[in-house]
């Protein structure tokens, strides 16, 4: 079963919304940093680092390879091995922050501050949902095999964020 559940968004003002994950993760907050932190963490779950200058201020190019998206932008906030934050193109504002849970888990706590249509807030949220699981999954040493990603999944999770996100999103 996924650790995995559904985020929280609320609007921002027209067509701008803060879409929330809080994960509750089996492992040592060093595992996750390195994941979220390091171009070849990130690979395994979420997008190609082409580059990633890891201090605030540093630049930051990610590509995802399971759609092409590039986006690039700087990192806007850096607390090492408790807070990274990514502002990029289209993408907003990626905050991942760090809390470790005793010796062995860790509480991530996820922000995408965006802009966007609701079209395009149902298909982030599926977006992420689908990404934190690749990380659950690369986590446990099954990193993401790009080459035989299909849209299936994120599709189901569009589909129950349209019919479950009414009740989520506050206005």
């Amino acid at each position: 079963m996924s650790l995995v559940s559904h985020a929280t968004s609320e609007r921002r003002g027209e067509n701008h919304w803060l879409l929330r994950f809080e994960l509750h993760l089996p492992y040592a907050y060093e595992a996750l940093w390195h994941a979220l932190t390091t171009p070849d963490g990130l690979r395994g779950w979420l997008a190609a680092a082409d580059v990633l200058e890891r201090h605030l201020g540093g630049a930051v190019t990610l590509r995802w390879l399971n759609t092409a998206t590039v986006a690039t932008g700087h990192v806007t906030a850096w607390d090492v091995e408790r807070v990274a934050e990514y502002t990029l193109s289209g993408q907003g504002r990626i905050r991942f922050h760090l809390e470790a849970v005793g010796t062995d888990s860790t509480v991530l706590r996820f922000l995408n501050e965006r802009g966007g249509t609701e079209e395009d807030r149902l298909d982030c949220l599926a977006g992420w949902h689908e990404h934190f699981e690749l990380l659950e999954a690369a986590l446990a040493g099954r990193p993401a095999d790009w080459s035989s990603w299909t849209d299936t999944r994120r599709a189901r999770l569009r589909e129950s964020y349209g019919s479950f996100g009414s009740a989520r999103k506050a206005s």
